[in-house]
């Protein structure tokens, strides 16, 4: 019974002693990232008027906004992919910087409207622009490009991104001369799909059309792992 006692006492300090052991730990930051084509562009168009009259200037704001809807419904963009992202009316004052303390007047209105749009056939995304344009779109607020289905692209760089953090962690244990042991823990941070620096030529434009150029996109996913260490 003594020697089995004795046995157990020294078999729960050798695991208590790995224990300890596999508390020591590398952390490694890591990347992965992936560039493709993209096949989606989101473009923000709105529509301006200056009137004496409120009602004139939301008048003519409202008729453009209308043909463009009606445009774009004819060149095949889906009702989900176009969304109102600000309406507003405004007064425009004259004398509001005047030093001669005379008392500012409204002299007229500005009735603005401005309109998201998903544009998932890139190859209309020139004639799209140019066709609003012509319907009275008068200010462009942006014009980006995606991929309407993210997520294959960003398995393959979640993937590239626990590979080069295991890597990494390799080389520094070697450096350390210590030996690497399993993964403890793993989390993502948020990346993101943005242009990427490499950017190659794309027609986007059939038959004339504001010519556009959709290069490539980067999708990112960054990993934080950590790894357990020892001698």
């Amino acid at each position: 019974m003594k020697k089995i006692a004795f046995l157990a006492a020294m078999m729960a300090v050798t695991a208590a002693g790995m224990a300890h052991a596999e508390e020591r730990r590398i952390t490694v930051d890591a990347t992965g990232t992936v560039q493709a084509a993209p096949d989606m562009a989101t473009i923000t168009l709105g529509v301006t008027n200056e009137d004496t009259e409120a009602s004139n200037a939301m008048q003519a704001t409202s008729d453009a906004v209308a043909r463009i809807l009606k445009r774009l419904e004819d060149m095949g963009v889906e009702t989900r992919d176009v969304q109102t992202r600000d309406l507003s009316l405004s007064p425009v004052w004259s004398g509001r910087n005047n030093s001669s303390g005379e008392r500012p007047e409204i002299t007229g209105f500005v009735a603005s409207n401005n309109v998201q749009v998903r544009v998932r056939d890139l190859t209309k995304l020139g004639t799209i622009m140019d066709a609003v344009i012509q319907d009275g779109a008068n200010d462009f607020g942006g014009l980006s490009f995606g991929v309407q289905d993210p997520a294959p692209l960003q398995a393959e760089a979640r993937a590239k991104a626990v590979a080069e953090a295991t890597a990494k962690a390799e080389q520094l244990a070697q450096a350390a001369n210590v030996t690497l042991g399993q993964v403890q823990t793993i989390s993502e941070q948020a990346g993101g799909v943005r242009p990427a620096p490499q950017m190659r030529a794309m027609s986007m434009a059939e038959g004339g059309g504001v010519p556009v150029a959709g290069g490539e996109i980067s999708v990112s996913v960054n990993v934080t792992m950590e790894f357990g260490i020892y001698d």
